[in-house]
């Protein structure tokens, strides 16, 4: 789906019309561990709310529905999402990553699954042959975020997925972070699409979740297997949380990514900033690509300071309308300092070959007043010189 138009209305709309029962514009929060059956083994469709539950099948329907997918399935976190979908594998089975992936999934890959006897590889994807060169014969998983984390660096979906497909590797795409506003990776050849729903299909920080999104059956009925076998499912209340927000999510996107642009544009030139990254800018050494497979840069913005650890600190520390805080995509400006927060777990040496340094900052920009918000990171940046 590629008309925003669409999006639009979908986010509106998307997974309920009305309760048949009451009419009730919103979907009911159904706040039930278990349900009543007729007889043994003869019910409504409904036995246990970890095998099935109203008000999650309307969260889920309504990503699918956003994503151009046919089946949504929801986890408890993104990082329970993440988890469940490694389970697909078996030990033995080799996966090639992006490098530069959410700290929480590395750690995920390598302090878990690896113990598992499942092997990955972490590559540049920003260049598609080294997706080919980190291929081996047992390679059955190609596991892509694009924007990456933290560094903002682009994967071409289009074209990985056709590479991953000819040698019989099932894609994965995060796309927490443009959300289905402004990416649609199952359209550009992924099979399964992941969000971790905290972010910005929620929109508020009140909620924590995952959920993945595929339009291959047999990779529905497994994943729904696994939601119902592994148990991560979220509560009524954060499925319901979640789906109010996708109510808004076309007009929250637009203004994240009006001020993101804006702010992403200022700060590259501040004398203060050494280097600054945002996809829809020219010097993002991807930019072509960008606005080929995407409809926007979103709210997130990567840049170095000048000068040192400390400098960096003071910064964070001066921020008032930006709140120092983990997370990202929530209506109100947050800011963060990877390599001690959202990345510790990677290995200092590691990080140093990503780039994650002590000077690192992530932005991940609000809905407030784009000169309010400009006017807070002049002061912090006077105040860390």
């Amino acid at each position: 789906m590629n008309d925003r138009t669409q999006l639009d209305t979908l986010a509106v709309h998307a997974g309920f019309k009305a309760d048949p029962i009451t009419g009730a514009v919103n979907p009911p929060v159904y706040f039930t561990s278990t349900y009543i059956q007729e007889e043994p083994g003869k019910h409504t469709g409904y036995e246990y709310a970890r095998t099935q539950h109203p008000t999650r099948e309307v969260l889920e329907k309504a990503v699918a529905e956003l994503e151009g997918g046919t089946d949504g399935i929801a986890f408890a976190s993104g990082c329970a999402a993440t988890s469940t979908l490694i389970q697909l594998l078996k030990s033995g089975d080799h996966v090639v990553s992006f490098d530069d992936v959410y700290g929480g999934t590395r750690r995920i890959f390598e302090q878990i699954y690896t113990s598992l006897g499942i092997d990955f590889t972490f590559a540049d994807l920003s260049n598609s042959d080294n997706f080919d060169a980190a291929c081996t014969e047992k390679t059955r998983m190609l596991w892509i975020e694009t924007p990456t984390n933290p560094m903002l660096k682009l994967a071409d979906i289009r074209e990985l997925s056709k590479r991953a497909k000819e040698r019989g590797i099932l894609v994965v795409v995060d796309n927490t972070f443009l959300s289905p506003y402004l990416q649609n990776p199952l359209s550009l050849g992924a099979d399964i699409v992941l969000h971790s729903t905290t972010k910005y299909l929620n929109g508020h920080s009140d909620s924590v979740g995952g959920i993945v999104v595929t339009s291959n059956p047999e990779l529905a009925d497994r994943l729904r297997f696994l939601q119902n076998a592994i148990g991560a499912v979220p509560g009524p209340m954060d499925c319901y949380l979640v789906h109010r927000g996708l109510k808004t999510l076309a007009l929250r996107m637009q203004r994240h990514t009006e001020n993101a642009m804006q702010l992403a544009s200022y700060l590259e030139a501040h004398p203060k900033v050494d280097t600054l990254w945002y996809p829809w800018l020219e010097s993002h050494p991807q930019m072509a690509l960008a606005r080929e497979q995407t409809r926007g840069g979103g709210g997130m913005i990567t840049m170095t300071l000048k000068g040192d650890l400390e400098n960096a600190r003071r910064f964070l520390c001066a921020v008032s309308i930006f709140a120092l805080a983990e997370s990202l995509g929530g209506v109100e400006s947050l800011i963060e300092h990877p390599a001690i927060m959202t990345h510790a777990s990677v290995p200092a040496k590691e990080r140093a070959q990503l780039g994650i340094s002590d000077t690192l900052v992530r932005l991940s920009v609000g809905v407030e007043s784009v000169t309010d918000l400009r006017n807070d990171l002049d002061q912090a940046l006077a105040a860390a010189y």
